[in-house]
């Protein structure tokens, strides 16, 4: 069988796997022979195509720079550089750093991914995880080469059993892309927005040569725009991100995550080169494993600014459920715990009824988002338990006699009830004045998507050989989390895995 029939093999394979209801959610056109290379007349060259600009897209295009590529080019759908990258959290989960050994915190790669695969209940990528762990150290320098700012501290998220995770100064991930888009630019990529990616082209022998793009693109609203084929000398990476904002997709995997659930991403991660891969032959890993922010707000829309806030004071603080006035978790256990957990909190009829994160304010304070919390109104500060009780309509006694408890485990350093660890709450009691925000999850992330290789390879559902010609990075590939994605883990692995899809191609 040629490489050519085997990819057309694969394509069959995975139509027929997806049954009606996956083609039902599909709206990419399916392709026929016409997209092989030898019919096409190129619009342009360049020796690297990558499609997204988030992190996976920037780290790749500025390694293949480092590489000694000499003309690389970035396309992009929206109208501003960045995705879902550009309005993310800015936490970054790095083994053996220099904040690490300042703080005097013991970490390797092989503890991380301890955490990880624990997370991911026993079916993450061990193999990936690792190569990321192991060249996280290597990226964040990257980053901070490039110009990015970080807090001078550590912060230990939820499932990580060590303090390892450095934040932006400005608490988003913009802290990160916008030094990557200037870097990008100082080293002579070109950056192409409102640029739809439409196909991949392929040659003969079955190879990626290049991609079909729609320029003059403006998301969300019919036009014409210019479509245009883009050769690829060396090859490909796709770099789009996930694809949370299709409802279709989404629903198809977990029925419960319908249009009335919220989300942080941005409305352009809708997945369309995810499924061009697919129909185009590659492996679908951990579709239906999409995970949902157990730090977001319903009282503001995307990730918004309670998101990071709580992320920083889920240690020094408990979670109430306003129907009991008693805590209900772990306040820093992994994502998909603490998000089954407050979905559970509901109201006598059954109905969602979110729960409150109460925070010193002298502790709550020294994050940057504090201000803009209760600035904002989607958060509060109250002078009394008192005063709490009476927003929220929670027990007063059953509150004050949690928040005793609470202050006891604080003391002794352990948490009776729920196994908390408490050494970043050490000395950070509950007390007045105090900042409540509300918590109820928001669709965040997707775990699944197409297989790759640790060289970046995206593999053949027929072959499990790489598809030639086709790199993929970030949230697009799949399987490496499992069915939980630790909390600041994801920069990393598109940092690596971007840096790790260059190095491929510039050894092709």
């Amino acid at each position: 069988m040629t490489q050519q029939n085997d990819h057309q093999a694969g394509r069959r394979k995975f139509l027929i796997g997806m049954g009606s209801a996956g083609l039902a959610a599909m709206t990419v056109p399916i392709l026929t022979s016409a997209a092989r290379g030898a019919q096409k007349i190129w619009d342009h060259e360049h020796e690297v195509v990558i499609i997204g600009s988030g992190f996976a897209g920037l780290a790749a295009a500025i390694e293949a720079k480092r590489q000694g590529a000499k003309d690389v080019v970035v396309f992009e759908k929206m109208p501003v550089f960045g995705g879902n990258s550009a309005v993310n959290g800015g936490l970054y989960a790095a083994p053996k750093t220099p904040l690490q050994k300042k703080e005097g915190v013991k970490d390797s790669p092989e503890q991380m991914i301890s955490d990880q695969m624990i997370s991911g209940r026993g079916v993450a990528d061990q193999e990936l995880l690792l190569h990321v762990a192991k060249h996280a150290r290597e990226a964040l320098q990257l980053t901070i080469d490039a110009g990015a700012e970080y807090l001078p501290y550590l912060q230990q998220l939820g499932g990580h059993s060590v303090p390892r995770t450095y934040q932006t100064t400005v608490a988003c991930g913009a802290g990160i892309v916008q030094p990557l888009v200037k870097e990008s630019r100082k080293l002579g990529v070109q950056l192409i927005n409102r640029s739809k990616f439409e196909n991949l082209i392929f040659d003969d022998s079955g190879r990626v040569v290049g991609v079909a793009i729609l320029q003059g693109y403006y998301f969300g609203h019919d036009q014409p725009g210019k479509l245009i084929n883009v050769r690829a000398k060396r090859g490909v990476i796709i770099a789009t991100g996930g694809f949370a904002q299709n409802i279709g997709l989404r629903q198809a995997q977990d029925p419960t995550l319908t249009a009335e659930v919220g989300c942080t991403n941005p409305k352009g991660a809708t997945g369309e080169a995810l499924l061009e891969m697919f129909q185009q032959g590659a492996v679908p890993v951990h579709l239906a494993y999409i995970q949902s922010g157990p730090w977001a707000s319903p009282d503001e829309g995307g990730f918004g600014y309670v998101s990071n806030y709580s992320i920083y004071n889920f240690p020094h603080s408990a979670a109430i459920n306003c129907r009991t006035g008693q805590r209900f978790m772990n306040e820093i256990a992994d994502r998909k715990t603490r998000a089954d957990a407050e979905l559970a909190c509901r109201d006598a009829e059954g109905k969602p009824l979110p729960p409150i994160l109460i925070t010193s304010y002298k502790h709550a304070k020294k994050h940057p988002n504090c201000k803009k919390v209760l600035r904002y109104g989607v958060g509060w500060k109250f002078e009394s338990l008192k005063a709490i009780a009476k927003k929220f309509n929670i027990p007063l006694k059953a509150l004050e006699k949690q928040v005793k408890q609470y202050n006891d485990y604080v003391r002794t350093g352990k948490d009776e009830q729920f196994g908390k660890i408490m050494e970043k709450a050490k000395g950070k009691y509950l007390e007045a004045p105090f900042t409540v925000v509300r918590l109820w999850p928001k669709v965040h992330y997707c775990q699944g998507g197409v297989k790759v290789n640790v060289q970046a390879e995206v593999i053949n559902a027929t072959t499990w050989k790489p598809i030639p010609g086709l790199l993929a990075a970030g949230e697009v590939t799949g399987g490496i989390h499992g069915v939980s994605r630790l909390g600041s883990c994801s920069i990393p692995e598109c940092m690596v895995m971007g840096m790790t899809a260059a190095r491929t191609i510039m050894k092709g």
